[in-house]
């Protein structure tokens, strides 16, 4: 069941879009909870951690683009719900799922949800989008991390991973085989499977595997194999630099 929030500043659209969802998708989809600006939509997000947002553009304390800059890392869709259409760009850059204008169509407003829907049932199938299995090799425990993509499953051992580079709600496996392997799923659920004292969150964007590091630099930067550069940010430089080289 997609866990959804509506957040708007008009109670009638947020009773629509209720009525809508229980009238057409009250087998998929459940809403959690409304909120009708930036500063209690926040707050809603944190408390129900929901997989889907129906998010207004202009509201009294800000937009919901102020709304998303405040949630660096996004493990839900969002589908905005708004009177204006010259954010459409904006919108799109930003990874929203759909755009819909007020009145909101209700043929459109079913595509826009069942588009949520697939994608929650892509990521919640049988075969979990990302896990970890241990295997023994010649004594030794190696962790192996299996990846799919949308259609490849890829079984890789920690030790070959060089870094990984976050692109919002994707992130990327750079491998000492020169693969690039992209899966949906934002850096800080990564970070929670990896192992914690081999890789390392050395910027909002980038974790590094601290057994690749060669060297660092004056720019800020981790030279690791193969000549990549993984850069480090002032705010975990510390941090990061004492887990790699201590």
């Amino acid at each position: 069941m997609i866990k959804a929030v509506l957040i708007d500043n008009e109670s009638f659209v947020r009773e629509d879009l209720r009525a809508k969802i229980e009238d057409n998708f009250a087998a998929e989809v459940v809403i959690v909870g409304e909120a009708n600006g930036v500063t209690s939509g926040l707050d809603l997000i944190r408390k129900f951690e929901p997989d889907l947002i129906f998010l207004d553009i202009h509201m009294e304390d800000g937009t919901g683009f102020d709304l998303l800059e405040q949630i660096p890392e996004k493990t839900f869709d969002v589908v905005f719900i708004t009177g204006f259409d010259q954010h459409a760009i904006k919108a799109i850059k930003v990874g929203a799922l759909d755009y819909i204008l007020k009145p909101v169509d209700d043929e459109e407003f079913k595509q826009a949800v069942q588009k949520a829907v697939d994608n929650f049932e892509k990521e919640h199938n049988l075969e979990k989008l990302i896990e970890i299995s241990t295997e023994y090799f010649r004594g030794a425990e190696k962790k192996r991390v299996i990846l799919k993509t949308a259609d490849t499953v890829y079984a890789i051992y920690e030790d070959d991973i060089i870094y990984c580079r976050s692109d919002g709600n994707y992130t990327t496996f750079y491998t000492q085989q020169l693969e690039k392997i992209v899966v949906s799923k934002p850096l800080k659920q990564i970070e929670e499977i990896l192992t914690d004292n081999v890789f390392i969150r050395c910027h909002q964007s980038y974790i590094v595997n601290k057994k690749h590091v060669l060297k660092y630099n004056k720019q800020g930067v981790l030279i690791v194999h193969l000549d990549f550069k993984v850069p480090v940010s002032s705010r975990r430089k510390d941090y990061a630099l004492k887990k790699i080289f201590d």
